[in-house]
């Protein structure tokens, strides 16, 4: 039941912007479901579904102070205000700890280690991908030096290839 009161929290911190909101249930949606097909464990799963919720928690914060939604910034705040969620809902320390690594380094590929972390990258360029109108060229980019999993492959793959 906890991902649904998170989901709420984000679409009242997003309230008024179908974009952002959309967005992350969308990620939401395919990193579960990559999850789920690449056969993660349950607590695995668990930490991707958080992550994917809550991994652009940051950007209102960021627009407010920086003026903008740029990544870095997106990693340097949401972290903190992702937290207070978790703390609030009542998560494990470890838990909290994971999560609130993966918001704040969702944009640092090159950092990249975990099954959950790979999952949210993933799951949030599909989303991005399709969201920017990218460039078959590009797209084909991204998969070589992103994409790593099985499902993940194939689900790129079917929508844009």
């Amino acid at each position: 039941m906890t991902n649904e009161k998170l989901i709420y929290e984000m679409i009242k911190i997003f309230k008024g912007d179908c974009k952002r909101i959309n967005h992350f249930l969308k990620v939401y949606a395919y990193g579960k479901t990559i999850g789920e097909l690449e056969n993660v464990s349950k607590e695995t799963l668990e930490i991707i579904e958080v992550a994917c919720i809550l991994h652009d928690i940051g950007i209102k914060e960021s627009e407010i102070k920086y003026g903008d939604s740029k990544g870095k910034h997106q990693e340097e705040l949401g972290p903190i205000l992702a937290k207070k969620l978790l703390i609030k809902y009542g998560f494990s320390n470890d838990f909290i700890e994971r999560v609130i690594f993966l918001v704040g380094n969702h944009h640092s590929y090159n950092k990249i280690e975990g099954i959950d972390f790979q999952i949210l990258v993933e799951a949030d360029f599909l989303v991005n991908l399709y969201e920017e109108n990218s460039s078959k060229s590009s797209i084909s980019s991204v998969e070589s030096k992103i994409f790593n999993t099985k499902t993940g492959k194939e689900f790129l793959e079917n929508l844009f290839l």
